[in-house]
């Protein structure tokens, strides 16, 4: 993925949660760097990459430095999005060093959550090879979804919706409440005319269900490779397919030959593993003016 294709994030969405994260592990103050750091020394620190990672939350990390001083200098060598290997210098900073010693936590906590969803898509984008295109979910850390939508983008996958404003889709659940499948797509119809529908079907019969109600998008609920095939032949040209369920790295190739138009992945957010960053710190101010 081009890093400079990504959208990068509004600060208003991340502003506040950095303020409170920092609050959160500062309390009444960082006790050790107080006694053991002049306030006034300056210092460069670096931020490293120990593990074959893809970028995401540099802005976000910033802002964590640049709260506890607004002064800081902030270069970025490797911006979001972009694969960096263990030894690669990401960015620099160069400011007051308690400041930086202080805000390191959050900020790398913020990045190694981010960076991590960005690895994880990436290997399952890579793993598609173009056949079919990687979405997440709703299955996020709560407060934190615009960050984790945004370090799957930062991973070149594509966002599914956002909340329950902005999309639909009928599960199971539903049609048992509104009476079966054909009455909960008709009061969708009535209630947003606009807007496509996603029903979720857990068999073949529901996939026929699904399309006779007039579905525009048929979810496939963790159903067998050889089922998907049959379900994507019944909706072509009828309605677009979502795989969802039983997804994993090694089954990505065989998903990508079924047709299928889309792949929702809950790993990618509730799953990832961190990525591994450190933040080194020295009194060298020459490479940072």
């Amino acid at each position: 993925m081009n890093a400079a294709a990504l959208e990068p994030l509004d600060a208003d969405s991340y502003r506040d949660l950095v303020r409170r994260a920092l609050a959160e592990d500062i309390g009444s103050g960082d006790v050790t760097t107080q006694a053991t750091v002049d306030e006034t020394h300056q210092a460069r620190a670096v931020l490293l990459a120990k593990s074959t990672c893809v970028i995401a939350g540099l802005e976000v990390a910033a802002d964590a430095f640049r709260q506890l001083d607004a002064a800081v200098a902030i270069r970025i060598h490797h911006p979001d999005g972009r694969v960096c290997t263990p030894g690669t210098e990401i960015a620099e900073m160069c400011g007051r060093a308690a400041a930086l010693l202080t805000a390191e936590r959050t900020a790398l906590n913020f990045m190694q959550r981010m960076s991590g969803i960005a690895t994880l898509t990436r290997q399952f984008v890579e793993a598609a090879a173009g056949r079919i295109t990687i979405l997440d979910t709703r299955k996020t850390t709560p407060l934190m979804r615009t960050l984790e939508k945004y370090a799957v983008r930062a991973g070149g996958g594509v966002n599914h919706r956002f909340g329950l404003s902005d999309g639909v889709l009928i599960k199971d659940n539903h049609v048992r409440l509104a009476g079966g499948v054909g009455a909960a797509v008709s009061r969708m119809r009535a209630s947003s005319p606009g807007m496509a529908i996603e029903v979720e079907a857990q068999s073949l019969s529901e996939v026929a269900d699904a399309l006779q109600a007039g579905a525009d998008i048929v979810l496939l609920d963790n159903l067998s490779t050889p089922d998907i095939i049959d379900a994507v032949r019944q909706c072509r040209g009828r309605a677009k397919t979502e795989i969802s369920g039983g997804v994993t790295l090694a089954r990505m190739p065989e998903l990508a030959t079924t047709g299928a138009d889309y792949v929702s992945i809950g790993a990618l957010t509730h799953s990832a593993p961190a990525a591994d960053l450190s933040l080194e710190m020295g009194s060298d101010l020459d490479s940072c003016t």
